[in-house]
């Protein structure tokens, strides 16, 4: 990739938005922000799920119109909402979700949406493979390159999202919350890679969560609270994170509770979820399980760890019916599941937080009455019970929805509107519903601000303190160590190591690489 050889204003800020205002109906997303970011900088853009960050992200890419305000790239006024214009301005965009075609292979994409100068409308495929085979070298190179989108796990579509963008020659980068789904190493990797942009004189506005990522490759940072900048842009050296996180969060913040949830079970020690020595098939980019023996019991969290890729995939598509065990046993309460199909799985109390709430947990398209109905529809059509109105549907959708406080204007809007947070704490009112038994909780606060974070936690607590199992399969052991009874550690598609709190973070380290000492 060429890095433009200088800054891209010469004296002038890169970005400049002034007076920036954007509504969806009753909803307030953007009012009055305006902020200049000086070219050849890493800026940072943090502020709690909702607060506009996307959603100004989007404004500068084109991507949506401003009701009022305006956008400068390098000095230059560009049109109001026009992608087209606002790519020829030198900014290129990493998106939130995954926009490259699910049915080409990546070769196809990347030729498709980040062909460099000199490219021809027609390849032979091996010419094809080798003009990006550099680009995917890291991700897998040629057995990637041959591979469909939709076929590739999120983790690595990701990093084909960031690399697409990075392929241009952008004189400005925004990335909307580029490690969400990335292991902590290819953070580290893609915070080199905007250092090294930033020294060629990109100027990289980052979405981030995390204010330890902040910290870590940000040399300013702003902060946007309920549509509004509450802070900056200030350099990092003159903030505390004490500052950042009053900013963040804002009085009335401070009163988010977790909601509480009634377990169908109560405080008996039984067993909720069991697997007896199960094998599955493996895929493309992740073992199958081998002989994993696993257990949940009533009122416990049970955390399992382990460098992504080693199984946990696979654990929660067998558990949840999506992938049927080749060997071994399942039960949910005792009784043998083995061979039940997802919605069986429900009837028995076993709900599921996937590992990409987009396009797992939720219909995009669909209102949200209609996601957050969903399982209560399947389960009337299975028990064969009359089903009540759709008035009644949505007053209980949008009751439940409040319950859980997901930010929304109406049930008939599309789940796609809504921010990451907001679709997460959906999916959770739909999930942690009356009937439920064992909760398998995977990634579930992958994305989230810290508050949103703490809320989730909270309230996995809290179902376990009612009396309910939960599994909790994530990549952070800081939340593992927090939140788990016990820790299973998962390498190779095995469950190779079992801890009890307190728990010791090298022996845990050690179990998910596969080292002895």
């Amino acid at each position: 990739m060429t890095v433009p050889g200088g800054p891209a204003s010469a004296g002038g800020p890169a970005v400049r938005c002034r007076s920036l205002g954007v509504s969806f109906g009753a909803v307030r997303a953007l009012h009055g922000v305006s902020l200049d970011l000086a070219p050849g900088r890493i800026h940072a853009l943090v502020g709690q799920n909702g607060a506009g960050k996307t959603t100004l992200a989007k404004v500068l890419g084109g991507l949506q119109a401003p009701d009022a305000g305006d956008v400068h790239i390098a000095g230059r006024k560009l049109p109001s909402g026009d992608v087209r214009a606002a790519r020829a301005a030198g900014l290129a965009m990493v998106h939130q979700h995954f926009s490259l075609p699910p049915s080409f292979t990546v070769a196809e994409a990347l030729e498709l949406t980040a062909a460099r100068p000199g490219g021809r409308s027609v390849y032979r495929r091996a010419e094809l493979h080798q003009r990006w085979q550099d680009d995917v070298a890291e991700i897998g190179g040629e057995a990637v390159l041959s591979t469909r989108i939709r076929d590739l796990p999120v983790e690595t579509r990701q990093s084909l999202e960031i690399m697409r963008a990075l392929a241009t020659e952008a004189r400005v980068l925004v990335l909307d919350e580029p490690t969400a789904l990335l292991a902590p190493a290819a953070i580290d990797a893609l915070f080199e890679r905007l250092r090294r942009l930033r020294d060629g004189g990109v100027t990289v506005l980052v979405v981030l969560h995390k204010l330890r990522e902040v910290a870590a490759v940000a040399d300013t940072v702003s902060v946007l609270r309920d549509g509004e900048l509450a802070l900056g842009p200030i350099e990092m050296s003159e903030v505390s994170q004490g500052r950042l996180s009053d900013a963040i969060v804002g009085p009335a913040s401070q009163a988010d509770r977790a909601v509480g949830v009634e377990a169908a079970t109560g405080t008996e020690r039984r067993t909720l979820l069991e697997l007896v020595r199960v094998s599955s098939r493996e895929s493309a980019f992740e073992p199958g399980l081998r002989d994993v023996d696993l257990r949940v019991e009533a009122g416990e969290i049970v955390g399992i760890a382990g460098v992504e890729g080693n199984g946990q995939r696979s654990l929660v598509s067998v558990i949840a019916g999506l992938d049927v065990a080749a060997e071994g046993t399942v039960l949910i309460g005792g009784a043998d599941a083995t061979r039940a199909p997802p919605a069986g799985r429900r009837l028995r109390g076993l709900r599921l937080v996937p590992f990409d709430r987009n396009s797992e947990g939720i219909s995009r398209r669909a209102p949200l009455w209609l996601n957050q109905s969903a399982l209560r529809l399947v389960e009337r059509r299975r028990r064969r019970l009359p089903l009540i109105s759709l008035r009644q549907y949505k007053q209980q959708a949008a009751m439940e929805m409040d319950q859980w406080r997901v930010r929304y204007d109406a049930v008939t809007q599309p789940a796609e509107s809504l921010s990451g947070g907001n679709v997460q704490r959906l999916i959770l009112s739909r999930e942690l519903a009356p009937g439920l038994e064992v909760l398998v909780a995977a990634q579930p606060t992958r994305g989230l601000d810290f508050a949103a974070t703490d809320f989730v936690r909270r309230s996995l607590r809290g179902l376990r303190d009612a009396g309910a199992g939960v599994l909790l399969v994530s990549s952070d052991l800081d939340e593992l160590f927090e939140n788990s009874d016990r820790l299973h550690v998962m390498y190779g598609g095995r469950i190779v190591a079992r801890f009890e709190a307190p728990y010791d973070r090298r022996a845990v380290g050690d179990a998910m690489t596969g080292a002895r000492r």
